[in-house]
């Protein structure tokens, strides 16, 4: 499929105030369905990609956003901490006005262009968007309005999609290379979309690492006994470990460059393996879906497979469907984010770079 011209139509209004946290800090979110916020709304793509139908957004929306989640996303959580508004998805600025950031993320997004080709808005593509809302900017309002730019904050979580690509039944074009060269890929093109935020003037980063996705009820189904897969965990492990290792060189780099890493993967796997530590009942299977621990994606009954089955208290499950988190799981991601132990965030927190604290 091909997606909508929304590059060459969409003109941003400005007319609006500014609506920034109390420190003046935007946000401006970059990723994969993890912070999708709606963008998949208004693409030209499957229902696989999209969760704007019943019963997603049911318990704090109660009608559907386009959020995969029963609710708020984690990116949402961070704007409420943060002060902000919700940030509205990029393709609907020109309906809102400016309101604090904006949010390029869409379902299925990769990395690599190859992944889900066509029916994405790959991470390049996001890039792409962020460059063009810097231009109206400086043209319409001048340096003082891209200064908002320069001072926000960037986050970005991606990756996921492509290692689950990669094991899927149809696999990436690069099927055939090591894990690690795959990796490095993925990890090279994170690399270049950095600098390139870098250069349109973004100077502040927050950065997830990819979650332990080889256990997440979506991935069981892959396995013969329902056990998670061990070569997207490998994959994933793999991800994080190239990626704190870029980190620390970049800030080293480029003058202003200062990030907040969230390790995503050791809080989930914690709360997959020990759910009832954290608040939840059941973490192998999700609230929402079909089959053997929910692992069908027919939440909603619009992927091509009708009939689901709904629980009655998402707040008690880690996954709301087959591979997102529910609401309850990503609030408590954003909490860790925000203000957890250097642990989990490093080298500073969440509310650190908002703060603009150089730790």
């Amino acid at each position: 499929m091909i997606l909508l011209a929304i590059f060459a139509t969409l003109a941003v209004s400005t007319r609006c105030n500014m609506n920034q946290s109390p420190h003046g800090v935007a946000l401006f979110i970059f990723g994969d369905s993890l912070a999708d916020a709606g963008t998949n709304n208004y693409i030209n793509t499957t229902s696989y990609f999209k969760a704007n139908f019943y019963p997603y957004g049911e318990t704090f929306f109660h009608y559907p956003t386009g959020r995969p989640s029963n609710g708020r996303l984690t990116v949402d959580f961070i704007a409420e901490y943060a002060k902000l508004p919700f940030i509205p998805p990029y393709v609907r600025l020109q309906e809102h006005g400016f309101m604090g950031g904006a949010n390029f993320a869409g379902g299925g997004a990769g990395a690599l262009v190859d992944t889900f080709q066509g029916l994405v808005l790959n991470l390049h593509m996001q890039l792409k968007q962020m460059e063009e809302l810097e231009k109206i900017w400086r043209k319409e309002l001048g340096n003082e309005k891209a200064k908002t730019i320069s001072e926000g904050v960037y986050f970005i979580c991606i990756g996921s999609n492509d290692y689950v690509a990669r094991v899927a039944d149809n696999p990436t074009p690069f099927q055939s290379i090591s894990m690690e060269d795959y990796v490095g890929m993925v990890i090279g093109n994170i690399t270049t979309v950095l600098k390139g935020i870098y250069e349109v003037g973004g100077r502040k980063f927050a950065v997830m690492g990819v979650g332990q996705i080889g256990c997440v009820p979506g991935m069981r189904s892959s396995t013969r006994n329902g056990s998670c897969s061990d070569e997207v965990n490998k994959l994933a492990k793999l991800h994080n470990t190239a990626l704190t290792a870029i980190l620390p060189k970049l800030e080293s780099q480029l003058q202003g460059f200062k990030y907040s890493y969230f390790d995503f993967y050791t809080p989930l796997s914690e709360r997959i393996r020990y759910p009832s530590k954290y608040g939840f009942k059941v973490a192998r299977t999700a609230c929402c879906g079909s089959g053997p621990y929910h692992s069908i994606s027919s939440c909603g009954g619009m992927r091509g497979v009708r009939e689901y089955s709904l629980c009655h208290r998402p707040e008690k499950y880690v996954f709301f469907d087959s591979f997102h988190p529910s609401e309850r799981a990503n609030q408590q991601f954003a909490q860790l984010m925000w203000n957890g132990s250097l642990s989990v965030t490093s080298p500073r927190s969440l509310e650190a770079l908002f703060r603009g604290e150089h730790v």
